[in-house]
């Protein structure tokens, strides 16, 4: 028997476990982190944050209207965080620290567990979040690389 759950009730579960010192997992729902994370393929591993986040980090958070969301951490200003999904151009912030109840610690992406030793792990966290204005002529090359591979 298949129980569907309300998802605002369930990541508010999540966040209380979290503040309890849990590690929580979650199946990536939305295409905001893509190609990094894809929807419904690959899971997020996130505990309370225990350190101070940095441009990079991967941060689960509560917008003000009450929608969660994981993004990663594109800028870092007293006034907050300045927050950007892999596969957005559109810089959101500034997102208080109260606002992030999320570090995500480790993704399974493709099946397989990894962390921050990962090539791609650090090839998102360090030099695709400083390519933010490109990204769509990046994504726009890729794809046409793989249609003219596809096609052998």
């Amino acid at each position: 028997m298949i129980r569907e759950v309300d998802n605002d009730k369930y990541i508010s579960m999540l966040r209380t476990l979290t503040e309890e010192g849990r590690d929580v997992s979650l199946l990536i729902s939305g295409s905001s982190m893509a190609p990094f994370l894809v929807h419904h393929r690959d899971y997020i591993l996130f505990e309370k944050p225990n350190r101070e986040l940095k441009k990079g980090d991967m941060v689960f958070f509560q917008r003000l209207n009450g929608y969660y969301v994981m993004h990663r951490i594109f800028r870092v200003r007293p006034e907050g965080y300045y927050i950007v999904g892999d596969a957005q151009t559109d810089i959101e912030g500034p997102i208080r620290r109260e606002q992030i109840f999320g570090l995500i610690k480790k993704v399974q992406r493709k099946g397989k567990w990894i962390d921050g030793h990962n090539f791609w792990w650090k090839f998102f966290e360090k030099i695709w979040i400083n390519i933010v204005p490109l990204r769509p002529y990046v994504l726009k090359v890729l794809g046409i690389g793989y249609r003219l591979i596809g096609r052998k």
